[in-house]
């Protein structure tokens, strides 16, 4: 019985994964200070926080409203 190509292959370490990456854990901060963003944040409520690397090195937190959105804001107005 002859081989097809298929079969003489042998398998590599280095091909792509079709598995997806466990998520992250989720992230969670309290809004401690809303001053000026009165109409977007409240005080005290618990949100959502996205990783974004660019914005942590900048000192903001990507936090998600209650709509879905994601919005960039100052990590100093959140307590995590």
């Amino acid at each position: 019985m002859k081989r097809t190509a298929s079969a003489r292959k042998s398998s590599s370490a280095s091909g792509t994964s079709t598995r997806r990456k466990a998520p992250a854990d989720p992230r969670f901060a309290v809004c401690v200070r809303n001053d000026g963003y009165e109409a977007s944040l409240e005080r005290n409520k618990i949100y959502s926080v996205l990783p974004d690397e660019d914005a942590e090195r900048d000192g903001d937190l990507r936090v998600v409203d209650e709509s879905g959105e994601d919005y960039l804001f100052s990590a100093d107005r959140f307590v995590a």
